[in-house]
């Protein structure tokens, strides 16, 4: 992994229109150039820079709020020498090019100490590579800023002065699982606690936390690790993630000798992450025993507060409210504050789910993924649905946005 710091004062590029750049081998001008391009992706706020080979050359695009967006396009030598130039910078071999790998880059733009994640792809038309921009400030987020209403904020917080059992994040690939479990275990960090975690890759330092990198090389897997940390006297652990039933049952073991384990699952809702612990194999009294708790999340883009305006949504979106009296809809015009979308930010849509004995009644009997939805609901859990359309009746986000993420959540 790489430790080497790219400044954030880039020399006065020459003023250029289109993608007309001109090209000059020096290392220090492709250097200058991946200068400007992160300055430009952390002034927009993004979570990704794409390098994209092509045969007209390198095409850059950066994702802000979970959508990509066109930046510019470099010439085909002046992009090979980017392309290299990233590879040398996350201690990556420049010369290899067909090869995937797999870097990091510690870069400091503006003052700020950011973390670049770097994946390399050869492609049939040159290399692609995609830098992952993590800040301290994004992943080190208090959990007031995670999004969560008042009511499930103090159950979440409740959960998190637990002394033991098992907390489960769920949700897709960039839904903000890990930011979740960070803000977590910072609220739970005490100097009287001993908090330890197994992760693939460790995303953000987090001060007084003993936090341990997968390394299959070595021999570091996540089952190898847990079993480890377990005689690390832990009062706290952390998994990043359950991929097998041997972490499952690890965790689990955990949960019920003393320790409060905490992890995330790639489940579209809560009641599905119940379903998947008994389709994986764990037996339904350890997870009656175990009593998880899950948060399940989606990101929802927020309406940017400089061009919000009231509107009237089409009669088959409104349907969808009726139970909301008087409920007004929002949205963005667009303006150049949000580069003419409407959007400017990202915030979650939750629900939270604790067991109750009608819940383990459905667990002990291996009941299916419907019938458990439907007891949640009964017990009092608030959907991601409901969460959603409250935020957009507050006119934090749109009636749009909370259909989207809910289409994809069972």
């Amino acid at each position: 992994m790489g430790n080497k710091k790219l400044t954030s004062k880039t020399p006065e590029l020459p003023q250029t229109k289109g993608t007309d750049i001109p090209f000059d081998k020096d290392a220090e001008y492709a250097l200058n150039t991946i200068g400007r391009i992160l300055q430009k992706g952390v002034n927009d706020k993004a979570t990704d820079i794409h390098f994209e080979s092509f045969k007209k050359g390198l095409r850059i695009r950066y994702r802000t709020d979970g959508v990509l967006h066109e930046g510019e396009q470099l010439p085909t030598e002046l992009g090979e020498a980017v392309i290299s130039r990233i590879k040398i910078m996350a201690n990556l071999n420049p010369h290899e090019k067909n090869i995937l790998e797999n870097g990091r880059i510690l870069l400091n733009v503006k003052g700020k100490e950011l973390d670049a994640r770097v994946s390399i792809a050869p492609c049939i038309t040159g290399e692609s590579a995609v830098m992952r921009i993590l800040s301290r400030e994004k992943c080190l987020m208090d959990m007031n800023g995670l999004g969560l209403t008042k009511a499930n904020l103090e159950k979440a917080a409740k959960w998190c002065k637990k002394h033991d059992g098992l907390i489960i994040v769920s949700g897709p690939s960039g839904s903000g699982k890990t930011t979740t479990l960070y803000s977590m275990l910072q609220e739970m960090n005490d100097p009287k606690l001993k908090i330890t975690t197994v992760e693939d890759p460790v995303e953000c330092q987090i001060e007084g936390v003993n936090q341990l990198q997968v390394n299959i090389q070595s021999g570091i897997t996540f089952s190898a690790a847990l079993r480890n940390q377990l005689r690390q006297d832990p009062d706290t652990m952390m998994c990043g993630e359950i991929r097998d039933l041997d972490t499952a049952y690890l965790l689990v073991r955990a949960a019920l000798t003393g320790h409060l384990a905490l992890t995330s699952l790639h489940t579209r809702n809560a009641a599905e992450t119940i379903r998947r612990l008994l389709d994986m194999g764990v037996e339904p009294f350890l997870i009656n025993s175990v009593n998880p708790c899950v948060i399940s999340q989606r990101l929802v883009r927020i309406i940017c507060r400089d061009c919000i305006t009231e509107y009237k949504p089409e009669e088959w979106a409104a349907d969808l409210t009726r139970e909301y009296k008087d409920m007004k809809f929002f949205k963005g015009k667009g303006c150049a504050k949000c580069y003419g979308f409407g959007y400017r930010g990202r915030t979650a849509i939750h629900e939270l789910l604790e067991l109750d004995d009608n819940m383990r009644r459905l667990i002990a009997n291996n009941a299916g993924l419907e019938e458990l939805r439907d007891q949640a609901t009964k017990s009092g859990m608030i959907t991601m649905r409901q969460d959603g359309f409250e935020k957009a009746k507050q006119g934090i986000t749109t009636l749009e946005e909370v259909l989207r993420a809910c289409a994809i959540a069972g």
